[in-house]
């Protein structure tokens, strides 16, 4: 249940950056290292194959779990979004569709979803910045899906907002039964201000944290992916580089992909300097608990 409205100096940190390369993991400290400054923090991830839980070694079905006295995980999945869409919006407009439609309310919530790709997305974006608005947390760590969906989430409010430009051209002329309050488009420009909120929200509020591995295709995919970040106003904080091997010369295979690598690594610092970058190491071991955790933490923020 989240708390009344009140004044925070939280942040909100998102992690994001092509499937794989570790951005849930620096999520997972990132979060470790706001609550070891005192700071009340929730670790949340948006992503259908949520794994903070596993890396936080959390056994417990809690919503949220609790890592530490200061420290809160959640992963938000297609029942939490439901609940979001029904609470905002989803209820009314069901009312509406099933007066001349026989339609049950889960068969309409996926049609919903298929009608407006990224519905979910844009509730989940609303989701985060009322828990920042609630102050129950000082600190939000914002672990995202992949590059691909993470793209699709941030034009999400945007495209809402195109949609609802154009909406009351076709819903115009449905009204509600003669005992509701609202028309169509009374709800329709209260979903406009949710979605120009929501973007508004990512601009002002988030601060984008990338996560890449120095290889090929993961280098490839940054041009895309900070184009579109600039594009849409977001402000990127860091560049990560993960996974970055430290060649000790015992070992021929290593020091070539060493070697590899810092054809990559070079290229980001040179196409990307203007930014904070951070090397990880790579380690050799599956990085779960929080032991190591607090490792990836110390090489983070070193």
């Amino acid at each position: 249940m989240l708390k009344a409205a009140s004044q925070t100096d939280g942040s909100i940190y998102m992690f994001g950056g092509k499937g794989g390369v570790g951005k849930t993991t620096c999520a997972a400290a990132t979060a470790l290292r706001q609550s070891s400054l005192g700071k009340k923090t929730l670790a949340i991830s948006t992503d259908a194959a949520a794994s903070l839980n596993h890396i936080y070694e959390i056994s417990d079905g809690g919503k949220p779990a609790r890592v530490n006295d200061l420290l809160d995980v959640a992963e938000l999945g297609v029942d939490e979004v439901n609940q979001m869409w029904d609470k905002k919006f989803g209820r009314e407009v069901y009312q509406l569709f099933s007066a001349f439609v026989a339609v049950e309310y889960n068969d309409f919530l996926q049609f919903t979803n298929s009608m407006l790709p990224g519905l979910s997305d844009e509730f989940m974006v609303d989701y985060i910045r009322e828990l920042k608005n609630s102050g129950q947390y000082q600190s939000i760590v914002w672990d995202t899906a992949p590059l691909g969906q993470t793209l699709a989430l941030l034009k999400t409010p945007s495209m809402l907002v195109e949609h609802l430009r154009m909406a009351p051209r076709i819903y115009s002329r449905f009204k509600w039964g003669r005992d509701s309050r609202d028309s169509v488009l009374d709800i329709l420009k209260r979903w406009k201000k949710l979605s120009a909120d929501c973007v508004d929200f990512l601009r002002r509020e988030v601060v984008f944290n990338i996560v890449t591995i120095p290889e090929a295709l993961a280098y490839e995919q940054l041009e895309g992916l900070f184009q579109e970040m600039h594009h849409s106003g977001f402000r990127v904080q860091q560049l990560i580089i993960n996974n970055v091997i430290q060649a000790n010369g015992s070992s021929e295979f290593l020091a070539a992909k060493a070697e590899q690598q810092k054809k990559y690594i070079d290229l980001i610092h040179d196409q990307f300097g203007h930014l904070k970058i951070v090397e990880i190491p790579m380690s050799p071991y599956e990085i779960k608990g929080l032991a190591r955790l607090h490792w990836i933490e110390d090489n983070l923020f070193a």
